[in-house]
């Protein structure tokens, strides 16, 4: 069954290993950031990013399992729902780590916690909404704890560390919970919107994630430029671009490999060309 219709989408790297990849690879990320704060000026923050990066890379790939059961317009309410969730999950497990001396099981508790809001939404939706998708408790279990990963990679990317009072007072008070809400939310859920169709890939989509989810750590390396210092910022940064690049370029050679044609259409013409 086609992608965006309603049925099952196809999926060439199984969902098993994308979910492996993201919890890991999440995790790994975080807590290589965390520990690696004090060495050499704190510049490997940017693994906080690539832990959210590969958070993200799942949770787009469990968006397009969900939606491709038809849920056309829910698919952005789907991306804000995962940041709603993982910013709640997130404060919530730093929170705990904090008030029980244990900040390094934050990241830990965070996710179980996601997890559990997540997969009492799918019961909800499921069940009492009656949607009756197959895949809706797995998949928003999935997707609460992607969005978990991702809050608070990009907050570690932000500020070096994910004790519960820095990332309060330097990513929540400053607002800037809000630009990895907008930015994470993106990464979610924009490529499956930009993808769907009889033809959509799930490649094509998830290289859409990567280089959306690039933007967020480039945003965060910008953010970082402040909240610690200018070489930790720069080099968010760059390893940021150099993967917007990569990931751009495998989009746009997955669009060209499915499109029937590919051309450019120019500026669009002035009012008085028109005339």
């Amino acid at each position: 069954m086609s992608a965006g219709g309603s049925g099952e989408a196809h999926a060439a790297i199984p969902e098993n290993q994308l979910i492996a990849f993201g919890i890991i690879g999440g995790l790994v990320g975080i807590y290589a950031a965390f520990f690696l704060s004090n060495v050499a000026g704190g510049v490997f923050s940017f693994m906080g990013a690539l832990g959210a990066i590969c958070a993200t890379i799942w949770g787009a790939d469990a968006v397009r399992r969900v939606a491709s059961y038809g849920l056309g317009t829910g698919v952005p309410s789907i991306g804000m729902l995962a940041l709603g969730m993982g910013v709640v999950a997130a404060m919530f497990g730093l929170a705990v780590g904090k008030g029980i001396g244990l900040d390094i099981a934050g990241p830990v508790i965070a996710l179980v916690v996601a997890s559990i809001i997540g997969l009492l939404i799918g019961i909800f939706s499921n069940k009492v909404l009656k949607m009756n998708i197959p895949v809706m408790e797995q998949t928003m279990t999935e997707i609460a704890a992607s969005g978990t990963i991702l809050i608070i990679g990009l907050s570690v990317a932000m500020t070096g560390t994910f004790v519960f009072d820095v990332v309060l007072d330097n990513v929540i008070t400053t607002g800037y919970i809000a630009v990895i809400f907008i930015a994470g939310g993106m990464a979610l859920l924009h490529p499956f919107n930009a993808n769907l169709g009889p033809d959509e890939k799930q490649d094509r989509t998830l290289y859409n994630s990567l280089e959306k989810s690039a933007i967020a750590m480039i945003i965060a390396g910008i953010v970082a430029l402040s909240a610690q210092n200018a070489s930790v910022g720069m080099v968010t940064i760059l390893i940021g671009l150099f993967i917007w690049y990569f990931g751009f370029m495998g989009f746009y050679s997955r669009v060209k490999r499915d499109a029937y044609k590919v051309v450019g259409t120019g500026l669009l013409p002035s009012e008085e060309e028109l005339e």
